[in-house]
């Protein structure tokens, strides 16, 4: 067996017991610092093309999953102990679009106050992170999405997230999103416009 089927073998038997999708340097540190991590990913990708299961990239990190084809033959039907609001997927979206964002900001997109438990929800369910706090006065947190958002959306990257031609074709823009369109469309959002320091933390 040659050295690059040899590392190969070892890429995917790190990946497989990876509880986590993980990184090139990740995968370096179980494997060698000077090992062809890439090329063996490009490897198993190949190997992997019509099984049952495949071989994803999600942001910059790798995993194994189910073949997107046959992902129904695993699901089952069960009740959903708690449901996202339509405050929780307006906020998500505005997060995911416009990252990274503070609560202020948020607010002055969809135009109403969000609870501080609409963003909760949204980092228990590992979709929202805290990004690091503004350099303006008050030095609002801000939030951005996880990797996590991206594997439960099948999402490469932020770049796969449909375009507002796209919602806009499909009918799925309502007042909320359209004010969002405007406020891009207008530059992005002034801190001082939208400064609220007691909703930022």
């Amino acid at each position: 067996m040659n050295p690059q089927d040899e590392l190969t073998r070892a890429v995917e038997a790190v990946l497989f017991a990876s509880e986590n999708p993980m990184t090139i340097d990740e995968i370096k540190a179980h494997v060698g610092a000077d090992a062809d991590v890439r090329g063996a990913l490009a490897d198993l990708e190949t190997v992997y093309a019509d099984r049952g299961i495949e071989i994803v990239r999600r942001g910059d990190r790798w995993h194994f999953q189910t073949a997107a084809d046959l992902a129904h033959l695993l699901r089952r039907d069960r009740e959903e102990s708690r449901k996202l609001s339509r405050a929780g997927i307006e906020t998500l979206a505005i997060i995911a679009y416009h990252e990274q964002v503070t609560r202020a900001e948020i607010e002055a997109i969809r135009g109403v106050q969000i609870s501080k438990g609409t963003i909760d929800v949204l980092m228990e369910a590992g979709w929202v992170r805290p990004a690091g706090r503004r350099e303006v006065p008050g030095r609002p947190l801000t939030y951005a999405t996880t990797a996590g958002f991206l594997t439960h959306f099948g999402l490469a990257s932020r770049r796969d997230l449909p375009g507002m031609d796209d919602l806009k074709a499909a009918g799925l823009l309502d007042p909320v999103d359209l004010a969002f369109e405007g406020l891009e469309d207008s530059g992005g959002s002034d801190d001082a416009e939208v400064e609220t320091p007691a909703q930022d933390d």
